[in-house]
């Protein structure tokens, strides 16, 4: 593989001259001075495509569809060392989990969709610095793929939004709230002590529609630290906002996840922010939710880490984002040798933030509650690299598009002692930028 400095192009500029091909995927820091968001990620031209029927594909796939060209050069400045790219769907990880929904498949959406990539862009924000990785091909060699790269990004584009959907709420209000109660009854009953509910707005794509130009447009409402953009090239899109890590993974096998439990408006005066932040801080309930996602996770992790290398080095911090605080914890752990990235994700999706506690049980409940299958969202979006690395996010704060439909879903942790109504109003203020005008 060669790599290659090119000169300093903004990511989203550079996402505008690329967006017409296909396969694509764009995992996109976009919370510009965010800690969390220095680096992104355009992968173009996959060597190989996966269309995930089974989650346990992965593995074998990963190891089959290595590319000839694998040795990442030693100037190339970032984690990611080139490898595969793609979504592990929410329903993989039921199948995983041994659980068969009573809900179809979302029609033209496949269980995941990975891409080997040896045609990388990679964007340092601090460092203003853009760098491209290409191996070589039967009949093109790297040097000619970069070349043609830097031409294409040349280009003039711009991405306007486009018409918008006319957004159809599946579950009104009114039912929502009551099956927030029974999911209480549930919990009551001693079933489980959180579970997470959601609720799902659909729309045909209108006339002239672009995921592209909907996605450019849902970057610059709602900037997240794992927004991405995935065109599959077989008619499904992926237009993400994530705030929330799932699992991340160094090449020597060094575990974090962050769960996000616990949300809070942002406000427009700094202290009345500050106080809402204080305040979703000190709230007992999300502090509680928080705790019980923070253990699952620990358990999760414990399945296939050193034993005694697991840790909680932080637990109930307040992170920002554009619409809401959120509360973070960290857990880490050692992978235990032999152990590969891909497994740990196998094992531990669904992720627990959007399942709840106890998982499995929370899973069936979700599943019996919800007016349809979650597809790709609450599922996993993932880079595994070459090396064995991986940083891998919660797809939620996104929007799935199909031939036929567009799919839009936000939802949140039911506890005991979860309100019906602040729950739609969370879910609402959640799902607002992806069913915004504009």
């Amino acid at each position: 593989m060669l790599c290659r400095d090119l000169g300093w192009v903004e990511p989203g500029a550079a996402f505008a001259a690329l967006a017409g091909e296909a396969p694509l995927v764009f995992l996109d820091s976009a919370a510009a001075g965010d800690a969390r968001a220095r680096v992104s990620y355009i992968g173009l031209e996959p060597c190989a495509v996966l269309e995930l029927a089974r989650a346990d594909e992965l593995p074998g796939w990963l190891a089959a569809a290595r590319p000839a060209d694998a040795a990442c050069p030693l100037d190339w400045p970032f984690p990611f060392k080139a490898g595969a790219m793609g979504w592990l769907g929410y329903g993989a990880g039921l199948t995983q989990a041994g659980i068969e929904s009573r809900h179809a498949p979302i029609p033209g959406l496949p269980e995941g969709w990975f891409g080997m990539f040896d045609l990388v862009l990679g964007f340092d924000y601090a460092a203003r610095r853009l760098c491209v990785l290409a191996g070589d091909r039967p009949g093109q060699g790297a040097q000619a793929r970069i070349a043609a790269l830097a031409a294409r990004l040349r280009r003039a584009a711009a991405l306007p939004p486009g018409p918008q959907p006319d957004w159809r709420e599946e579950t009104p209000r009114a039912a929502y709230e009551a099956r927030v109660e029974r999911l209480r009854a549930y919990i009551g009953a001693g079933d489980v002590f959180q579970a997470n509910f959601t609720a799902r707005f659909t729309a045909a794509p209108p006339s002239g529609f672009s995921a592209a130009g909907y996605y450019a447009a849902l970057r610059r409402r709602s900037p997240a630290p794992f927004a991405a953009f995935i065109e599959t090239g077989c008619g499904a899109a992926l237009c993400g906002a994530s705030p929330e890590r799932f699992l991340s993974v160094t090449a020597t096998g060094a575990v974090e996840t962050r769960p996000i439990k616990g949300t809070a408006r942002r406000e427009a005066c700094p202290r009345a922010d500050a106080r809402a932040a204080a305040a979703l801080r000190d709230n007992p309930k999300e502090r509680a939710e928080n705790l019980m996602i923070t253990d699952l996770l620990r358990n999760d992790l414990g399945q296939l880490c050193e034993t005694g290398s697991v840790r909680v080095p932080e637990l109930f911090a307040v992170e920002r984002f554009a619409q809401a605080h959120h509360l973070v914890s960290a857990v880490t752990g050692q992978l235990r040798p032999g152990v590969g990235a891909a497994d740990l994700l196998l094992a531990c999706s669904p992720g627990g933030s959007i399942t709840g506690a106890p998982k499995h049980r929370a899973m069936q409940i979700i599943d019996a509650l919800e007016a349809g299958a979650r597809g790709a969202y609450c599922g996993a979006l993932a880079w595994i690299g070459l090396d064995g690395a991986m940083d891998s996010a919660i797809i939620i704060r996104t929007m799935v598009a199909t031939p036929e439909w567009l799919y839009a879903q936000a939802g949140g942790g039911i506890t005991w002692d979860s309100d019906p109504a602040s729950e739609y109003e969370e879910m609402m203020l959640k799902l607002s930028p992806l069913i915004a005008h504009g």
